[in-house]
């Protein structure tokens, strides 16, 4: 079988309903014939492995350990979703303590046991804290994380097609960007709906409201309907974002990453980005003033989140923060 690279890939909380999509996927995909399963629930994770054993995926070789000294070492490529899931009433930031702390573990795990890892894909809440409590343990270069942030914009996708009846592929230039949780900046001012500027359509206010609500709120309305948090739409885009990572199409929805720069400083949030097989690269944001306001507003949310994940210890002061990865 032609698999798009041999190198291993470890998907970090197997067990869940997005770990097993995301092997599922992985091998449909065929991005690996090596995939290794993690998780510290066995026989969630055992009933993970049968089932991907029993659909037969031609050439792979599927391991899986609930210790991370197996499962980590010599990995190259790492998806995660082994955090506490959203429940509902629950927002993303609820998470922050619990979730910040496994983050802590997983990044010490990736320093100890595979240092050289390529790239690695964290999607469990609240992401943009996560991904950094990640990437300051690990010691790995920013451009090797991202988190999965491209939901939202893909909800907002979904909200204009609905609103204005056309497929949802037919609506571009529509993106949220900062923060992947109650406080996002949504950029529609160059959207276009199948080829017209949405500024030239009908849209009164309370539309325009209704559209960012739902955009803010789809994972919560997901998990209304079904009664559980979403999982395939993360396992799918997570996936995609480490298929781009290993040199597979290019992966061009916002993610979350390191940004350090004169107006955002120190934080992993959403920003205009494309991920290859060098890593993730990102640009600043272009839109109104409103926009760029939403934005701000956004960040400072972030700072907020990254100073108290500071206070609780989980990551050190940014001034040290070269001492616990030089790469920062």
């Amino acid at each position: 079988m032609n698999y798009l690279t041999n190198e291993k890939l470890v998907i970090v909380g197997a067990a869940g309903m997005i770990g097993s999509n995301m092997a599922q996927t992985a091998l449909m995909l065929k991005l690996t014939p090596n995939v290794c399963l993690y998780d510290v629930y066995e026989p969630g994770l055992l009933g993970v492995v049968a089932e991907m054993d029993h659909c037969a995926f031609e050439g792979a070789n599927i391991t899986w350990s609930t210790d991370p000294a197996v499962a980590f070492k010599d990995a190259k490529y790492i998806i995660s979703s082994g955090g506490a899931p959203r429940k509902e009433g629950m927002t993303r930031e609820d998470l922050l303590k619990g979730n910040c702390q496994i983050a802590e573990e997983f990044g010490k795990n990736v320093r100890k046991y595979c240092p050289d890892v390529k790239h690695i894909v964290i999607i469990f809440n609240p992401a943009d804290l996560t991904g950094l409590v990640v990437l300051l343990h690990a010691g790995v270069k920013p451009s090797c994380v991202t988190t999965l942030s491209a939901l939202d914009s893909t909800r907002l996708q979904e909200s204009l097609a609905r609103t204005f009846g056309v497929q949802q592929s037919k609506v571009t230039g529509a993106y949220t960007y900062g923060g992947h949780g109650e406080v996002m900046a949504v950029f529609a001012s160059k959207a276009l709906i199948d080829g017209k500027p949405l500024s030239k359509l009908p849209l009164s206010p309370e539309m325009w409201a209704q559209i960012k609500y739902k955009t803010v709120q789809g994972g919560s309305n997901i998990m209304r309907l079904r009664g559980r948090t979403s999982f395939q739409s993360p396992a799918y885009n997570a996936v995609k974002m480490i298929e781009a990572a290993m040199g597979g199409d290019k992966f061009t929805w916002p993610s979350g990453c390191y940004v350090n720069t004169p107006d955002y400083q120190n934080v992993m949030m959403a920003m205009p980005s494309v991920i290859d097989a060098t890593g993730v690269h990102f640009t600043d944001p272009v839109g109104t003033a409103e926009e760029l306001a939403e934005l701000r507003a956004s960040y400072e949310h972030l700072c907020d989140m990254r100073d108290e994940v500071i206070r609780l210890g989980i990551i050190p002061p940014v001034s040290e923060w070269h001492s616990c990865n030089p790469n920062l």
